[in-house]
């Protein structure tokens, strides 16, 4: 990771600091670094496996983290990304099924996970990967060893979403996270280590980067282990949180469980991203958190901060459409199919130049979601840029749904509905909704089934937040000329109802 030498720093300056809160446990700066430093000495000292493939340059030990929200991430976290390491995080919530591929074709060294008998564990038993447990303490704390060392060259391997059920590898260098952290710092005016809670997944990228930069300033992490909108919201009031890091529907979820109580004074800074806020999202908002400065960024794992806006609090508030000016160091162009700059308020492909951007895939290219090209390098957003350089974010190319602040491509959602036993044919789409974003609706044809059936199908084949909310049936597709279905037309009559499609009772 590239900010040892920070840690060093704060280790030393303020060693009983809470660094990591989750659930009440905390673990401080000192013990983090110290333990840290005992856990490399660990991993270095493990034989390495022959069974690697994949060419990670300049990497001698692969580590993969399943652990989830654990109070041991970060400690094991600074470990694997010590040179000369690499670290992949593992959403330990995946099925299995997603799992054991991910962890066949990185063929790790070690795999840290939370509990022996964990879906994780199992398979990477399994596949004769070394498996050991967070809080087991298999390193000897008396050992301690160098400093951690820090260089250039490739720290984290990470996942997202495809337009296949295989989840896609990029990989991220040292580099590029201390230039995204440096302009951060200023950017979202860190350098007082305000406290940051952000009950997110430590392994989606928007929380593991909350986590990192709150270690790099010095400040106090806070999350959860589950989500829970009422203790993130008792969080908020009882502890001195200054900064909350979120997608929309969390913030959705904290005002629901928290209406008709105390405005949550405490919170000087929101910060959302994964989904556009709204008017009456930003309202809500000013309500439960009357003193924040509200500001969301626009990005990718692939390509990192794209833009950053102030909707509510700033000296000068953005326009509620816009996602904001283009992140420091990033330049932002509209392109045409033919890569053509077409210029301002013009809609097109966005396409980004900047040094922030994914070295590219370990695997899963399919050279839709995220190209680089001449021009920079995009994930397949249309929008357009007004003449002061305000981005507006049009939509998804290739159809990609975010819901909860999660990617979610129909296609893999299609493909695991067509496993069920009845269904013959499904067509996804995600429908405008003020809690998730965009609610994931699904139309089936074949035998007349349950929706709870098709639901609990699918809870063995995807994460959670791609399971569809809503399930129809229809029992002839409308067709286009070429002979594919009309999806506009089915999800059409999904909203308006005209009796082409029944909703499935659970």
């Amino acid at each position: 990771m590239p900010i040892h030498a920070e840690l060093r720093r704060h280790a030393t300056a303020t060693p009983d600091k809470p660094a990591v809160v989750i659930d009440g446990g905390a673990l401080s700066y000192g013990k983090l670094y110290t333990r840290s430093r005992a856990i490399y000495r660990f991993f270095q000292g493990l034989p390495g496996t022959n069974r690697r493939t994949i060419d990670l340059p300049g990497v001698e030990k692969l580590v993969a983290l399943s652990l989830g929200n654990h109070l041991g991430f970060a400690e094991h976290f600074v470990a694997a990304t010590a040179l000369p390491n690499a670290c992949a995080v593992i959403d330990p919530m995946m099925p299995a099924e997603r799992i054991e591929p991910i962890l066949d074709r990185l063929a790790p060294d070690v795999l840290v996970v939370d509990d022996e008998a964990s879906p994780s564990a199992e398979i990477g038993r399994r596949l004769g990967i070394l498996v050991v447990i967070a809080g087991a303490e298999p390193f000897d704390l008396s050992a301690l060893g160098e400093d951690l060392p820090d260089a250039d060259g490739i720290f984290l391997i990470g996942f997202t979403s495809g337009t296949t059920a295989e989840p896609k590898a990029y990989y991220r260098s040292r580099e590029q996270w201390r230039r995204s952290l440096d302009r951060g710092r200023l950017v979202f005016e860190l350098q007082n280590a305000p406290s940051t809670l952000c009950p997110g997944a430590l392994a989606h990228g928007l929380a593991l980067y909350a986590l990192v930069e709150a270690l790099d300033a010095g400040a106090t992490f806070h999350s959860v282990r589950k989500w829970d909108a009422g203790a993130v919201a008792r969080t908020l009031a009882s502890e001195e949180i200054e900064r909350l890091v979120a997608v929309p529907t969390h913030i959705a979820g904290i005002a629901r469980v928290w209406a008709g109580e105390p405005a949550l004074n405490s919170l000087r800074d929101v910060l959302t991203a994964g989904a556009k806020l709204n008017l009456n999202e930003v309202e809500s908002m000013r309500r439960l958190f009357p003193k924040a400065r509200i500001r969301e960024y626009y990005g990718a794992s692939e390509i990192g901060f794209m833009t950053v806006s102030t909707l509510a609090g700033g000296e000068t508030d953005f326009p509620i459409d816009r996602v904001g000016q283009a992140y420091p160091g990033v330049v932002i162009s509209i392109r045409d199919p033919e890569d053509n700059d077409v210029g301002t308020d013009v809609p097109g492909t966005i396409v980004v130049n900047s040094d922030l951007i994914a070295d590219g895939y370990l695997w899963g290219d399919d050279g839709q979601a995220f190209r680089v090209t001449p021009a920079g390098a995009t994930v397949g957003d249309l929008g357009e840029i007004d003449t002061n350089g305000m981005l507006r974010v049009i939509g998804r190319a290739g159809g990609m749904m975010i819901s909860g602040g999660n990617n979610v491509y129909p296609a893999e959602v299609e493909s695991a509905l067509k496993t069920c036993p009845g269904v013959e044919e499904a067509v996804v789409f995600g429908l405008q909704d003020d809690y998730y974003g965009q609610r994931i609706v699904a139309v089936v044809s074949g035998e007349t089934i349950g929706a709870k059936i098709v639901a609990d199908h699918c809870a063995g084949k995807l994460a959670r937040f791609k399971i569809p909310r809503q399930f129809y049936q229809i029992a002839s597709w409308p067709m286009t000329n070429s002979g594919k279905i009309a999806r506009g037309q089915v999800q059409a009559s999904v909203i308006s109802g005209d009796g082409l499609v029944l909703l499935l009772s659970a």
